[in-house]
């Protein structure tokens, strides 16, 4: 096995762990099944959503076993990490049609063949639970009072909070316990808003089995301000290609702001540590050098090497050697960027032709 967990440690993937020594130690010498919720709140992930792809496949490289845990039953709830207000219910029709293309986006990224990668959903065990059962069973074991600690519902208290979403940590504690039952799971990853729910799983298995495991969260795609990214003013940068073009999306990460640069290369590429390292030296106008490799080397992953080429060649026909537009983006507390800076006649007439030229390319 490799050093997976140093290799994590150094592109600042990892937030936060419950037994870090132990975690460390399983994941450099033992090939073990780890899972990644992903709830079909949308038919695509998005480019926040990226992060934890990434961890699945650093993961994979390593040997270990990712469970891609689509929430065809959390999704009927939502939630409410991170979110100010309650989120929309959505139908089951919508749902159904969301999961399907997330597990297609998935297959894109993750190797899915002959058991080296598991696409579950939790609408298997969850949808047709009995209530009474599940909280005789389930919610015995956990205390409200420290619920109410947990900051994905402290921070809705004021607004808030719903008691269909107060019971969103006790279904994905559940999913970490099934899985656990199931497929051997001992490990969880999640963005660090997820931390208490993480928890809730970890503890519930603890008490119901007698055994321990783990809980990892990684760290969140957010500018050097702390504000969310992944939102432009057209909405979401999403990985569907039909929602957000392979350019827009290489435009989107050619124009990150000069110190989120080097924290992306390290969270959304397989670029070398050592060659970002050297990157974090280069000042100046040869930053510039690092924004097209990250914008390249995304683009690649997401969409493939040809269409990678074209956004590329297509930056720089329209902005010229430097491959900007000189448009900068300000992330705004909801995380949506909104354009700050435009210079010349050039950046300003080229977002005109964009459309054109992708079109004529193909991207």
């Amino acid at each position: 096995m490799s050093n997976i967990y140093e290799t994590l440690v150094e592109r600042g993937i990892i937030a936060q762990c419950t037994n870090e020594e132990k975690v460390r130690e399983i994941l450099d010498n033992t090939k073990v099944p780890f899972y990644i919720g992903f709830d079909p709140t949308a038919d695509s992930l998005h480019i926040g959503h990226f992060v934890q792809i990434m961890v699945m496949a650093h993961m994979q490289r390593a040997g270990h076993i990712p469970i891609a845990l689509v929430g065809g039953g959390t999704a009927k709830i939502g939630d409410p990490s991170g979110k100010t207000d309650m989120r929309k219910m959505l139908s089951d029709d919508d749902i159904a049609r969301n999961a399907a293309g997330l597990k297609e986006q998935l297959s894109r990224f993750i190797d899915f063949s002959d058991g080296k990668a598991l696409l579950v959903n939790n609408g298997d065990w969850l949808l047709n639970l009995n209530y009474v059962d599940f909280l005789r069973d389930i919610g015995v074991h956990f205390s409200v009072n420290r619920m109410l600690t947990a900051e994905c519902f402290r921070q809705r208290l004021e607004r808030g909070l719903n008691f269909i979403e107060f019971n969103y940590m006790l279904m994905q504690s559940y999913d970490f316990y099934r899985l656990y039952k199931d497929y051997g799971c001992i490990m969880e990853f999640g963005g660090d808003d997820q931390w208490s729910n993480i928890i809730g799983g970890v503890e519930l298995v603890r008490r119901k089995e007698a055994k321990e495991v783990y809980g990892v969260t990684f760290s969140l795609l957010t500018t050097s301000d702390g504000v969310k990214m992944g939102k432009t003013v057209k909405g979401a940068v999403w990985l569907n290609k039909d929602k957000t073009p392979p350019y827009e999306l290489y435009q989107y990460l050619r124009n990150v702001a000069d110190p989120d640069v080097i924290k992306c290369l390290k969270l959304l590429t397989f670029v070398p540590i050592e060659e970002i390292r050297e990157m974090e030296q280069w000042k100046d106008s040869k930053i510039n050098q690092a924004k097209e490799r990250l914008a390249y080397e995304v683009t690649k992953i997401v969409h493939g090497k040809e269409e990678a080429d074209k956004a590329a060649e297509v930056s720089r026909s329209l902005f010229g050697g430097s491959g900007s537009s000189d448009i900068r983006y300000r992330h705004d507390a909801g995380g949506e960027a909104h354009t700050v800076k435009r210079r010349g006649e050039k950046a300003h007439t080229a977002g005109r032709r964009i459309h054109k030229r992708c079109q004529d390319r193909g991207c």
